[in-house]
């Protein structure tokens, strides 16, 4: 326990000069449009996926919930989303709230080729709660007094901080493979709690790839979707600031079931003498049935924080109203257009 308050009071030490790095899910591709804004209208219908992580519980509380709404306007050959995210750093201590609109344009490249182009625009809130802590004017030699506290830090009001920010991604695909990058926090917004201090969001770049790989004879393509048995190798490349990490690892589907194993990190690099660059080793299991999906995956921390950490808890669902709006009776409501990659 007062290994877990320490932490907390750290963290908001820190908040005039940290460089916060945005937080991250295992699976990234049940979490398109987070990943990369090109994802929105991915789905050629109208989505919504809902997403939970809670990291390292058994220390202090890192917990992410997000959901994310968009649709494929054919017409246009545009996809429009919704994202919403919160964050919640130190069992809710550090609360960022993101709400994004997101657009992406498709256009055919080649004989079965695709590209998307995407852009997102967000308004970001984020608090500092100081219920529940104690300050050194609550004590005295005979021990804490209960008095409230006239620390200047709490009596001059929760710091509140907004911002506009802006991020970018492409992704080239067929029915194969798939191939995109993004960039977060193109505008650099400040994140500074105090006016004294104009520290800076670094920008975050991510590099997505990975090919499937059908088995046993089963395309997954047009009536064979929802018996789609495949192997999916892939990677996941990610870089805030002076970090980045990469996680590599595969997908095998024997519809309606997934299965996942990962690693992240970056085991031939260091950030510091005797500080290897290993995270995580992560499991997934997922179940896919007609336009539901939904997915569960733990990962076991293998970084000097150790498996006292408590790992980290992920849960994702899905849902594509396939059905909407009607399609002719002569068409498929899958096509080659749509994203080869997993969707956990």
């Amino acid at each position: 326990m007062l290994k877990r308050y320490v932490l907390i009071l750290l963290g908001l030490l820190m908040l005039g000069a940290v460089q916060a790095q945005d937080p991250q899910f295992s699976q990234f591709y049940a979490a398109p449009l987070y990943l990369n804004p090109a994802f929105a209208g991915s789905a050629l219908a109208p989505r919504i996926t809902v997403n939970y992580r809670n990291q390292w519980p058994a220390v202090t509380n890192y917990v992410t919930s997000m959901v994310g709404i968009d649709h494929y306007v054919e017409k246009y050959n545009s996809g429009i989303g919704l994202l919403l995210v919160n964050d919640n750093q130190g069992q809710g201590r550090i609360r960022s709230t993101d709400i994004g609109l997101q657009y992406a344009y498709q256009i055919q490249v080649g004989e079965q080729s695709f590209l998307r182009l995407g852009l997102q625009g967000s308004y970001v809130n984020r608090t500092v709660n100081y219920f529940g802590l104690t300050f050194g004017d609550q004590y005295t030699d005979q021990g804490y007094t209960g008095s409230p506290t006239q620390d200047p830090v709490v009596t001059n009001g929760l710091p509140k901080l907004q911002y506009v920010d802006f991020s970018t991604g492409g992704l080239l695909f067929s029915d194969w493979y798939w191939v995109g990058f993004a960039a977060h926090h193109i505008n650099r917004p400040s994140q500074s709690f105090t006016a004294s201090d104009n520290t800076r969001l670094p920008l975050k770049g991510s590099f997505h790839a990975g090919l499937r790989i059908p088995i046993l004879g089963f395309t997954g393509l047009g009536d064979e979707w929802e018996k789609e048995k495949s192997f999916s190798p892939a990677i996941n490349y990610r870089f805030q600031g002076k970090y980045d990490q990469l996680d590599l690892g595969a997908y095998l589907t024997y519809s309606p079931m997934v299965l996942g194993v990962w690693y992240r990190g970056i085991p031939v690099k260091k950030y510091a003498q005797n500080i290897n660059n290993h995270d995580a080793l992560a499991a997934l299991i997922g179940f896919r049935q007609d336009n539901f999906s939904i997915g569960y995956s733990y990962d076991a921390t293998i970084s000097s924080l150790g498996i006292g950490s408590g790992g980290s808890h992920e849960i994702s669902l899905s849902y594509t109203f396939d059905n909407w709006p009607p399609r002719q009776k002569n068409r498929s409501p899958r096509n080659k257009k749509q994203l080869s990659c997993p969707k956990f």
